[in-house]
């Protein structure tokens, strides 16, 4: 009877010690090397009906999804006056907010625009249409502080990145701050506004110029070594890269060894701000591996971000998501799992 009620003892504790270990939550790694998705779309696609779900079928809130695969940061543009409102202030307020509470860290991006910006275009918001370089750069300013904090009197106490400008290899706010033939000298000055800015309001945070084509070192070499002579400050370089089918291998090595001759030239880190691949593409898991492992193999690089990953079922015509067409994410996204 003894050593029944020794076993039974024994079981029952066995079971006890079960259910501590089965209740323990779960734990994310929050620092160190960024395993980031920008998801500036998701409030517009949750109003609009999507739904998002994990591997096994259930519905489940797609920040707590994006950690749960091993994302760690949220990249969040910003737009000065969005006619729509999607992007402006107070909806990236919202989903900043979102992303604090779950722990994960922020990238701002501030475009500088009201609607998108990048190589092809650089459209001066409506309201600074007519504005001098120095009343830009003021303007620039005051936006970059007024977004900012916002966020820091609403409990946002860190937004680690800040980028000035989205993908500025041909400068920004046009015609006054176009760089072209050498000439970088307004887009520079635009660029200490924004950097001033960021800082005034979280002086740890690390502000990014970001352009796009990580792999063509040309693109990057003649515009900072413009911005160095002119006395441009920023902290970080940060990269795009959307390779093809045909390319993908080549450009994603060039990429990486593109982050170790920039961080030897300019003595800054590197981000990959933006990657992408066609979310039904075979190749597309190989390539984040890839990209993913190589840059955590580089201490010049800071880390990684998919765009807009979330996106599915044709959402705004964008066929570079990571999500299936059931609102699941795909074998691309194992890449950021630890």
């Amino acid at each position: 009877m003894l050593l029944l009620a020794a076993i039974l003892m024994f079981s029952l504790s066995a079971c006890s010690d079960d259910n501590v270990v089965a209740q323990q939550p779960k734990t994310y790694k929050m620092s160190g090397f960024a395993k980031g998705a920008d998801v500036s779309w998701l409030t517009q696609m949750e109003t609009s009906g999507y739904k998002f779900y994990n591997a096994k079928g259930t519905e489940t809130e797609c920040m707590h999804l994006m950690r749960d695969l091993g994302f760690n940061s949220i990249r969040l543009r910003v737009w000065v006056n969005p006619t729509d409102g999607w992007c402006n202030k107070q909806d990236v307020l919202v989903k900043a907010l979102r992303a604090r509470r779950l722990g994960m860290r922020l990238m701002i991006d501030f475009h500088y625009s009201d609607s998108w910006a990048d190589p092809s275009q650089q459209t001066i918001p409506a309201e600074w249409k007519n504005y001098s370089l120095d009343e830009m750069c003021q303007a620039v300013a005051n936006h970059t502080k007024d977004v900012l904090q916002t966020l820091k009197d609403n409990g946002i106490d860190s937004v680690e990145w800040v980028q000035t400008g989205n993908e500025t290899r041909t400068g920004m706010l046009w015609e006054v701050g176009r760089a072209s033939g050498g000439n970088t000298a307004n887009f520079s000055k635009l660029v200490n506004a924004g950097y001033d800015a960021a800082k005034s309001v979280y002086p740890a945070t690390k502000v990014i110029v970001h352009i796009d084509q990580g792999n063509v070192l040309s693109h990057y070499t003649w515009l900072f070594d413009g911005m160095k002579s002119d006395g441009a400050k920023w902290d970080v370089i940060g990269m795009s890269l959307y390779p093809t089918e045909s390319n993908w291998q080549q450009a994603t090595t060039d990429c990486l060894n593109n982050v170790t001759t920039l961080k030897q030239r300019y003595g800054t880190d590197v981000m990959i701000c933006e990657v992408g691949a066609p979310y039904d593409a075979t190749w597309a898991p190989d390539f984040l591996k890839l990209m993913v492992d190589g840059a955590k193999q580089n201490a010049a690089c800071l880390g990684v971000f998919y765009w807009e990953p979330e996106c599915y079922g044709g959402w705004q015509g964008y066929a570079n998501g990571a999500f299936d067409t059931s609102g699941k994410p795909t074998a691309a996204l194992d890449a950021f799992k630890d």
